[in-house]
């Protein structure tokens, strides 16, 4: 029997989310104690000095942050609702580059927007097409 990765094309978007979801939920069962990790520094700077004063600097904000992500993307808890879109040219390249999750949400953000569209555009001509053969919807 394949394996549930073997459905998916290695570089499909399901399975890399599937990916991160499963080593964010291997992080949490072995750390048993977030606590711990906190004032503890990232050996990883995200490509960006100012890491460090952002909600990245230490091994907590780091675990913190992954969490958020992964429960963002498994729950649908992230409200688009909540923040206007902002645009690239509205985030500073500093903020995205020293800040995963902005730059998670901005992506996300996007791939919402792109998605909602494609659907009305969808529904739009399925409905016309009903319109054309004679059926009512």
């Amino acid at each position: 029997m394949q394996s549930a990765e073997a459905k998916f094309n290695k570089n499909s978007l399901h399975l890399a989310l599937r990916r991160y979801s499963s080593a964010v939920s291997d992080m949490e069962q072995t750390i048993l104690l977030p606590s711990l990790l906190r004032d503890v520094p990232s050996d990883r700077v995200w490509d960006s000095e100012e890491a460090e004063e952002s909600c990245c600097g230490d091994l907590y904000g780091n675990y913190l942050m992954l969490k958020t992500i992964r429960n963002a993307v498994e729950s649908g808890l992230f409200h688009l609702g909540e923040h206007k879109p902002e645009t690239r040219t509205e985030l500073s390249d500093t903020r995205l580059d020293a800040d995963p999750e902005a730059l998670f949400r901005f992506h996300l953000s996007g791939l919402f927007s792109v998605m909602s569209d494609l659907t009305k555009r969808s529904q739009s001509l399925t409905e016309k097409y009903m319109d054309i053969i004679g059926v009512a919807n």
